[in-house]
């Protein structure tokens, strides 16, 4: 969840968007079909048709392009789109698109260190000086008050990198097109962060912060002496069978197919200008929001989380275990819980960064997900991003 603009960082989950409301003339027309085949269809089926609607929507709010895939309590998949995947040849959205997942890479983290917990190599009440001693200090920091649980669920208190100056100067605005390629070290960004004093004290308060899930990677590769994406695509993308999800290390471009990612920099007073940010150095997400992925391995990816099948039952309760944040959403252990207006809940998490916009949701047995992903950055406004979820989960026949 890298390339947020602090100034609306609340206006949804986990994610941040730009200030300013950049309705562009981009939208193409909607698309649904059934992801098992067959032509697309004009309009989508009965059942999917708030979602498509909602769909609809978010490029009514600005989006270039926006693509969903639900898969329902029966087994059967759903594909809408709205809006194109490139503007300029028209080309359309496709179940097949990969693209950047931003904080969803924060679930994973997660998982990997509940599973090292059940095999007995840590423990979620150890504290981050047990594992990487001396790396946070200075400015009040005292790493043995704060445990690894602590950074899972954001209440460590210590200090968002990407709520700094320096990352403000770098990587928002006019930074970004002299910065994108830079490759960073996890080291350098934890430092960034820790110039700056905590929040609060650990387990006093709540506060979303990436630098939690970079000390996470980095706990993942002293208790593994592997690095953290290799026990990724060890314990849950082969494990799963993830095809189409992977973590590009250097690499800065995105397999095909794959949607032009528009965004507008997240500069502090954008204008109409949006810029081509598919490309650029996935070390500076990292652990907290490196992932590439598509809709159907993260579907397929929550379901089998939530249907216990990655971590014991013990480790899925402290994952479901919630705080409060003072938002309209609850946060487990890399795991956001939203309360819908009909009374379900789902389970995901949602990611920004540079070019692309996605959430996911599951219910709590597995049965019914939804994935969604736009290809621009700067929504202004949550009312059309949390509609989805009420338009999926919510509507009759489900």
């Amino acid at each position: 969840m890298f390339g947020s603009s602090v100034r609306v960082r609340r206006a949804l989950i986990g994610i941040t968007v730009s200030a300013a409301v950049g309705a562009v003339a981009l939208a193409g027309p909607a698309m649904a079909s059934p992801v098992d085949g067959g032509a697309p269809a004009a309009v989508a089926s009965r059942s999917h048709q708030p979602t498509q609607d909602a769909l609809n929507g978010l490029v009514k709010a600005g989006m270039p392009g926006v693509a969903g895939e639900a898969q329902t309590a029966n087994g059967k998949k759903w594909f809408g789109s709205a809006g194109y995947a490139d503007t300029d040849t028209q080309r359309k959205r496709t179940a097949a698109d990969h693209f950047r997942a931003g904080s969803i890479t924060k679930t994973f983290m997660s998982t990997v260190l509940l599973q090292l917990e059940a095999e007995g190599r840590l423990d979620l009440d150890d504290s981050v000086e047990k594992w990487l001693p001396g790396v946070v200090k200075g400015n009040g920091y005292d790493a043995s008050k704060i445990s690894v649980r602590q950074m899972l669920n954001h209440t460590s208190g210590i200090h968002d990198s990407v709520e700094t100056p320096e990352w403000q100067e770098t990587m928002n605005g006019p930074g970004f097109l002299k910065h994108r390629f830079d490759v960073k070290k996890p080291e350098e960004i934890v430092a960034m962060a820790l110039k700056y004093p905590a929040y609060f004290e650990p387990g006093d308060g709540w506060h979303y912060s990436n630098t939690n899930y970079v000390l996470a990677g980095m706990v993942i590769e002293k208790v593994t002496g592997d690095t953290y994406a290799h026990q990724a695509e060890k314990r849950i993308i082969k494990r799963l069978g993830l095809k189409h999800t992977s973590f590009p290390g250097t690499d800065t471009a995105l397999p095909a197919p794959h949607p032009v990612g528009y965004s507008k920099l997240y500069a502090p007073n954008p204008g109409p200008e949006i810029y081509d940010a598919t490309e650029y150095s996935p070390t500076w997400s990292g652990a907290t929001g490196e992932l590439i992925s598509t809709s159907g391995d993260l579907n397929t990816y929550f379901r089998a989380l939530n249907r216990g099948k990655l971590l014991p039952q013990q480790q899925m309760k402290e994952m479901y275990t919630t705080v409060e944040t003072g938002q309209h959403y609850r946060y487990g252990l890399g795991l956001i819980a939203r309360d819908l207006s009909c009374g379900v809940t789902v389970w995901g998490h949602d990611g920004i960064v540079w070019g692309s916009l996605t959430s996911s949701a599951t219910t709590r047995d597995g049965a019914h997900s939804l994935t969604f992903q736009m290809n621009g950055d700067w929504l202004a406004e949550g009312a059309p991003y949390e509609k989805m979820f009420d338009a999926e989960f919510c509507s009759p026949g489900r």
